[in-house]
């Protein structure tokens, strides 16, 4: 065996590698079973003839399929790259993140899907016009499509740009051929088959980083080895419980911070909401959110251990960075054949499967927000053939998107940054509905607006002030300041490798541009929920005789148990509709009870 690269070899960029044979088999026998699948899903049940069968599989999905999808959905390829990459330059401090797990997925499952579920929904942005009015839906719709279009193409583009570097392997041979063959199975197959890819993929994907930590490992000397390397090199991280929020990784930042993150993710984002309300029962739908959890933390393991074992190979020698990583693991498989072809079937199987999930749920809004509501008269054969279009299109907006991601130089990362910054606002406008009785449309529609214009100002504010400070150029992609492990790939992502050296406190405006970005979710959530309240107050709170039964969830009423009942039913009062109430049997006029709400929470529990 042939001894590890040295440090010098892989940032001057001496050594050159490449793919050989069985690697180029092993990555085309994951497209081709991707597109099966997708075949498979196409030509068989119902042959996706209706709109229930291709946007919500007809409902019928069992748990594990669902919780396997849930999880590859915003486990991106970047995010693969980006945990490694995070504990080999700062330690395992991100380890922590696992503490937001929790909450981030039980709040999810005892909160939104019971109000989603019982909804009948298909679009999460109907329950914004049966809470507030058909704006703030098409408000709401709107930005989730500008989020994820600028969102999908990246996703698309920079795994493969970073295969290019490190491999040689054709820049946009990769690009066309994930986006095509995704494009192919997410139109002929619908939801059904976007979800069962994803649970190969997400095989995939833990077979791939298993397959980098146990042989990484062994070359070290094993585990024991590589953490005593670890903690040598002061790797191995103490619990910070350090409040101050201009701190990027500490106990609160990851475990209360990441809270908001989840939610963003797992509560209101459309391509969750999807595969909640396509599970057979409410019940399946919430042990999705349970079965996902430990998976989510077998994840955060898996990135967090292959940044222990790169540590241990290299040191403290070079500087960290997505495209660093490959490097990492072309040197640790490159006298095995076939396992280098693995990882990068891993890696893009994260990319597959973030954009199929976008291909899908922006199909699914589009149609359901912005086409049937104004086209009531559309037969479902042609809603269903619709559908399937815009599936195909959005899919070739995604290599378009790819193709200006190739143009976009240093903005590339800035285009990372508006997924973070758009997910906030939406969790606020979301939660504003959901938990203040007294909200009202023009308070939702006031309080979007803030919140995205404070979400923008302060990571652009961020963005452009690390521009700002001069740092040396690196002969490969510009390493990140921040991890992109699995739900992280909706963090704000910067440019320049954060200065060792001691820094001034920031103050004024500067402090709040120097915001941890995992508090990002939290502060512009909040935004909109508070601005939403003062104006909602200002210009006439919601009668309670003109809230939509069911889209009101009783958190008042039960964190204020010791108010007598009188005062409760004030702040709580809505109507939850049973498992059997469908979108359109919601009556006009609703007969609030608050003692009727606390089932909502009693059934979820």
């Amino acid at each position: 065996t042939r001894a590890a690269l040295s440090p010098t070899d892989i940032m001057g960029d001496v050594v050159q590698m490449h793919f050989t044979t069985p690697d180029y088999v092993i990555f085309a026998l994951l497209l081709v079973a991707s597109t099966c699948i997708g075949l498979f899903y196409a030509l068989s049940g119902g042959r996706q003839r209706t709109t229930q069968e291709f946007l919500l599989a007809d409902r019928s999905m069992s748990c594990l399929p669902v919780s396997l999808s849930l999880l590859a959905t915003f486990q991106s390829a970047v995010a693969i790259l980006g945990a490694p990459s995070e504990i080999y330059t700062y330690g395992t401090q991100y380890w922590f993140l696992g503490v937001s797990y929790f909450l981030g997925l039980l709040i999810p499952a005892h909160v939104f899907i019971p109000v989603f579920y019982r909804l009948r929904l298909t679009s999460a942005y109907e329950y914004l016009e049966l809470r507030f009015n058909k704006t703030v839906r098409i408000m709401g719709t709107v930005t989730f499509i500008f989020q994820m279009v600028i969102y999908m193409g990246v996703v698309l583009y920079a795994p493969a740009l970073a295969l290019n570097a490190v491999t040689g392997f054709d820049l946009w041979g990769a690009v066309l051929a994930m986006g095509l063959v995704c494009t192919l199975y997410t139109t002929l197959g619908g939801l059904k088959a976007v979800i069962w890819t994803d649970v190969f993929q997400t095989i995939v994907m833990f077979a791939g980083q298993l397959a980098v930590i146990i042989v990484g490992a062994h070359q070290a000397g094993g585990m024991g080895e590589v953490w005593r390397k670890a903690m040598n090199g002061s790797r191995i991280a103490s619990l910070d419980l350090n409040p101050d929020p201009t701190e990027r990784h500490t106990f609160w930042t990851l475990g209360v911070g990441g809270v908001f993150l989840m939610l963003a993710l797992y509560g209101v984002n459309q391509a969750q909401v999807q595969r909640y309300l396509s599970s057979r029962t409410e019940r399946e739908a919430v042990m999705s959110c349970y079965v996902v959890f430990p998976c989510q933390q077998v994840v955060l393991c898996l990135g967090c251990l292959m940044g222990l074992v790169m540590f241990a190979r290299y040191g403290e020698e070079i500087s960290s960075c997505l495209q660093m990583v490959l490097y990492f693991v072309m040197d640790v498989f490159r006298d095995l054949p076939g396992l280098p072809g693995l990882f990068v079937a891993c890696l893009f199987s994260g990319a597959l499967s973030t954009i199929s999930s976008a291909f899908n749920s922006l199909a699914t809004v589009t149609m359901e927000d912005l086409i049937k509501p104004y086209c009531p008269a559309m037969t479902e054969a042609k809603a269903t053939l619709l559908s399937k279009g815009l599936a195909l299109a959005y899919g070739l907006v995604c290599l378009a998107m790819a193709y200006i991601a190739s143009l976009m130089g240093s903005v590339l990362q800035a285009a990372f940054s508006i997924f973070g910054m758009v997910g906030g606002p939406l969790l606020g406008l979301f939660c504003l509905g959901m938990f203040f009785p007294w909200a009202n449309s023009t308070g939702a529609i006031v309080g979007l607006v803030a919140g995205l214009a404070m979400a923008f100002w302060i990571g652009i504010g961020n963005f452009v002030s690390r521009m700002a400070v001069p740092t040396p150029l690196l002969p490969i992609i510009n390493a990140t300041t921040m991890p992109l492990h699995g739900n992280m790939t909706t963090a704000v992502m910067t440019t320049l490798i954060t200065s060792i050296t001691a820094k001034p406190k920031p103050t004024g405006v500067q402090a709040l541009y120097n915001l941890s970005y995992l508090w990002y979710s939290a502060h512009n959530s909040t935004t909109v929920v508070i601005v939403g309240l003062i104006v909602s107050l200002l210009t006439g709170p919601m009668k309670e005789k003109d809230l939509t039964p069911g889209t009101v969830y009783p958190v008042l009423g039960n964190l204020l148990f010791f108010l007598p009942e009188r005062y409760r039913e004030k702040l709580c009062c809505v109507t939850p509709l049973s498992h059997k109430v469908a979108l359109r049997s919601i009556q006009a006029t609703p007969q609030p009870s608050c003692r009727l709400a606390h089932t909502v929470q009693e059934t979820a529990l």
